[in-house]
């Protein structure tokens, strides 16, 4: 017996300990590499005739002997490259031939121009080089998780002689000469006793190996079978060509993979090349699972290698504003680290995630274009990430989503996009405006939105918690600045206007000063202004945080109780306003009365709950009795 080197020992402990946290992923492992034997041979058949016109994998378990093994009848080892490759861990014959791809790719063209045919470009069934996945020969320790001894008989193609190699994964190996009458390789795993490992003994059930052939090689290309039948799909849907698949194909892949019983409203398909080369199939569900707002909710695309399963849900493939993408990216691209179950180097995810979030938001751009029934769909499900995405992070992702927002407007009631909104902007309108409301109605109903729409602009209606926020990321668009309708900012009010307010404050000064000083508990300050339309009078904010906005922040949890400064707006051409004044000089209690019912009025309009509803009631009793 050859003893393993000291370092391979201590290589093969972590691997059976450590490395691997899920045990099955062996029999991926084993099947990668009987594909990595087929393509090497179809590589040679390139520039060779006689060779097998079928490639296949070929499964088979013994219960009685504890045996499950794994067959092809791809290119095979001789002795030394058994122990080159298995003897010494951390050798791999792929990563070998990767290094002479260019050779045996030039050797096959040559050959092609020779007989007189024209190079074609490659198919999905033709492998190449970038195509061997197994470039670190460890995988197939993996083996030793579940097997207590393995047997490997191969012969090399061309050759005469076949040779066994065996080891129990613990001390060494043993390399003798054996019989076999094809070429190819078959890998007998006596399995570990049931004592040892109960979970081993699901092993020896033909349909959980099925199961799991399903689950991490069923686009494995050549034929798996077990007792006679293929049991994998071989071709994935996203590496046919758009001539062999239809919507219905893309839906169907979509309800059966993803367990939604409607179809997707979006498939996104993608070959991309270049500095990264991979495949996507993307779909847009037509609704949100019903965690997607949760922390449960676990974002990731399907990862493949050559259409073989590395990763169920790589979360780096997607920024957090396209959680809600599902699907498959499949490159050739990626360095896979000993266990295939994490990435030895990110630089190329990191790479694919750069391309997949540009792809993916150039298809939104043309569904918001071309599509834009389907996008208010989406948006109406999904848009709120978007929101969150621009606004996160400082806004960082805000000028690759602002354009992509959409908010329903006074316009017609419908979603506009800010580019829509800008665009038709009066003359002279160097704002957009915005009404916050707990929903569209309550943004409505405020005064300062009737006055705005009067006055001819548009007005978007912010309902969602995050609205006010973006918009402080976003500080304008095209020129433009965000400006509430209940900001103190003077814009909304013509040059007539403001010399009318200017003069009454003037000559009602001590009018002001009066409900000031009624009202000290309640408001920092009152002003006339003509914001407010046909309304008397109007509450807002100090500052640049609307109600709306201090009532969700004290709702948050932990928050510490605050206040923000609410100035009370008068209409100084309103009657009621002429009757305070009156009041003031005649009857002071009903001018108390009076003030108490401004102020009341404008906290409902403005969405703000009352101190006291009955003293409400009974100040509206008082002046309906006063005569």
């Amino acid at each position: 017996m050859k003893s393993f080197k000291t370092e391979s020992k201590r290589m093969l402990e972590l691997m059976i300990n450590s490395v691997y946290t899920n045990k099955e992923i062996f029999l991926r492992e084993l099947i990668s590499n009987a594909s990595d034997a087929l393509d090497k041979l179809r590589f040679i058949s390139l520039t060779t005739h006689g060779l097998p016109s079928e490639y296949k994998i070929e499964l088979s378990i013994d219960k009685s002997a504890r045996t499950l093994t794994i067959s092809d009848n791809g290119i095979g080892m001789d002795k030394d490259e058994l122990e080159e490759n298995l003897g010494t861990i951390a050798k791999s014959g792929t990563y070998a031939i990767k290094n002479d791809r260019r050779n045996v790719v030039k050797e096959a063209e040559t050959a092609k121009v020779k007989a007189g045919k024209k190079s074609k470009n490659k198919t999905s069934s033709q492998p190449t080089a970038e195509d061997l996945i197994g470039q670190f020969g460890v995988g197939f320790y993996s083996i030793f998780m579940v097997a207590k001894s393995a047997d490997v008989v191969s012969r090399k193609y061309n050759a005469d002689s076949a040779y066994k190699w065996t080891s129990d994964g613990i001390e060494g190996y043993d390399v003798t000469t054996t019989l076999k009458d094809t070429f190819g390789t078959t890998i007998t795993l006596t399995l570990k006793d049931k004592g040892d490992n109960t979970a081993v003994d699901n092993l020896l059930d033909s349909e959980f190996i099925i199961s799991l052939v399903k689950k991490y090689s069923d686009y494995i290309r050549y034929p798996i079978m077990i007792d006679g039948k293929t049991i994998n799909s071989m071709i994935p849907i996203w590496r046919k060509s758009k001539a062999e698949t239809k919507p219905a194909d893309y839906n169907e892949f979509y309800k059966t993979n993803y367990r939604d019983f409607s179809p997707p409203l979006k498939a996104i398909t993608a070959s991309i090349e270049g500095s990264v080369t991979y495949k996507l199939l993307a779909f847009v569900p037509s609704r949100a699972p019903f965690d997607f707002y949760t922390k449960e909710h676990q974002k990731g695309l399907a990862l493949y290698s050559n259409s073989v399963l590395i990763m169920q849900k790589c979360a780096e493939l997607l920024p957090d504003y396209l959680a809600f993408v599902k699907g498959v990216v499949d490159s050739g691209d990626l360095s896979l680290n000993i266990s295939r179950e994490m990435l030895q180097q990110d630089k190329q995810l990191k790479a694919i995630a750069v391309s997949l979030e540009k792809k993916l938001l150039n298809e939104f751009k043309k569904m918001l274009i071309n599509e834009r029934e389907i996008y208010e769909k989406f948006f109406e499900e999904f848009g709120l990430t978007f929101k969150h995405g621009a606004y996160e992070n400082f806004g960082a992702n805000k000028d690759k989503l602002q354009d992509l927002l959409l908010f329903k407007s006074s316009k017609e009631d419908k979603y506009t996009t800010l580019s829509e909104y800008s665009s038709r902007c009066i003359d002279g309108q160097s704002n957009i405006y915005y009404a916050v409301g707990a929903n569209i109605e309550a943004a409505k109903r405020l005064p300062q939105t009737a006055s705005a729409i009067n006055r001819g602009n548009e007005v978007l209606f912010f309902t969602n918690p995050v609205d006010e926020f973006l918009v402080k990321t976003l500080s304008d668009y095209a020129g433009k600045k965000f400006i509430s309708v209940t900001t103190g900012d003077i814009a909304l009010q013509t040059d007539e206007d403001k010399a009318e307010v200017a003069k009454a404050t003037e000559a009602s000064a001590d009018l002001l000063s009066r409900v000031k000083d009624q009202l000290a508990d309640s408001v920092k300050d009152v002003v006339f202004s003509k914001s407010m339309g046909n309304f008397a009078s109007s509450l807002r904010n100090e500052g640049e945080i609307s109600i709306e906005m201090e009532r969700i922040l004290a709702s948050m949890p932990g928050a510490a109780p605050f206040a923000v400064p609410k100035i009370l707006e008068l209409n100084p051409t309103h009657p009621l306003i002429t009757i305070l004044a009156s009041y003031m000089k005649e009857d002071t209690d009903a001018f108390i009365t009076l003030c108490n019912l401004l102020l009341n009025q404008s906290r409902i309009l403005a969405g703000s709950p009352l101190e006291n509803t009955a003293d409400f009631i009974a100040d509206i009793n008082k002046l309906l009795c006063k005569k």
